[in-house]
């Protein structure tokens, strides 16, 4: 599943090649993506016809467009948004009008007289796309999903306070979308590799210390991934434009299973974990004390 720097880059795409331009036509070509919008496919393409993109935004994993108001007097703050999540293989496409169409083309957007086609691509379709009444700043979906380690007004004092409370392992914290938000399975295995932390050390049990350098690994680690467009292991995560992510070239410990750690040697260890997989170095991210050793996929 796409990370907060793979769909970052896909925010970035959208905001250059999107925005300004009224929609001239929706044509839904599977219900499945606009499940959500309950009255229908038919009724997502006719609200949002005549529309304007004004902004590419992103919480987390999450990305929403708002929509420029209904009319002249309209509160743009206070006004509707595209909301999309791009699932297990979403993508965010933008294409030249008449360019031949994808195989899992669900949902397209032509934009302006003579303007690009954005498309909504999604072969699983675990992704989707909504109306967010009122979303235009933050959609109500979204209310719940803590910002990201990215974000500017994450505040690193009251991450820390949360993971020192919390019983669980600091992978499963990491993954807890309430309290960070973007972490996803490939960021939390590389920022613990960083931070030389195993992802079952409970959080209590770490000092502030050992808290700030996990948080500072994730931030690394994101940013490493943004200035390579992303993660690709396969052809489903792509930027606007169609074009893969090199970050995978770069990943220390995610999926290099028997591989040496780079860092002492270690052959990279692989465990089952929350119907996945963790990636670690046994060396250098010792396993707690009192736990057993995790059974090896």
């Amino acid at each position: 599943m796409p990370e907060l720097p793979e769909v970052e880059v896909v925010r970035r795409g959208l905001e250059q090649h999107v925005l300004d331009q009224p929609i001239t036509a929706v044509e839904v070509l599977h219900p499945r993506p606009v499940r959500r919008h309950l009255p229908g496919p038919d009724d997502f393409a006719a609200v949002l016809t005549g529309r304007t993109f004004t902004a590419a935004r992103r919480r987390g994993k999450y990305l929403w467009l708002p929509l420029a108001p209904d009319d002249e007097d309209g509160d743009e703050d206070g006004g509707d948004a595209l909301l999309a999540h791009l699932g297990m293989s979403g993508q965010m496409l933008v294409q030249p009008k008449g360019a031949p169409d994808e195989r899992h083309l669900r949902v397209r957007f032509s934009l302006g007289a003579d303007g690009p086609e954005l498309r909504f691509v999604d072969q699983r379709m675990f992704g989707g796309l909504s109306l967010a009444v009122g979303g235009a700043v933050l959609p109500d979906e979204l209310a719940h999903i803590a910002r990201d380690p990215l974000d500017p007004a994450f505040d690193d004092a009251e991450f820390v306070r949360r993971v020192r409370r919390s019983a669980s392992g600091i992978k499963r914290i990491l993954l807890n979308q309430s309290v960070i938000s973007g972490v996803g399975n490939i960021y939390a295995d590389e920022a613990l590799w960083l931070a030389r932390l195993h992802g079952d050390r409970r959080g209590d049990r770490l000092k502030v210390v050992e808290v700030e350098r996990v948080l500072a690994g994730a931030r690394e680690v994101m940013l490493a991934a943004l200035g390579q467009g992303g993660t690709s292991f396969d052809a489903l995560y792509v930027n606007v434009n169609g074009e893969s992510g090199y970050f995978d070239r770069s990943l220390e410990v995610y999926g290099q299973d028997g591989e040496p750690c780079s860092r002492c040697g270690t052959a990279v260890s692989r465990v089952h974990f929350m119907n996945r997989s963790s990636y670690f170095c046994a060396r250098c991210q010792p396993v707690p004390r009192g736990l057993a050793p995790a059974r090896r996929s």
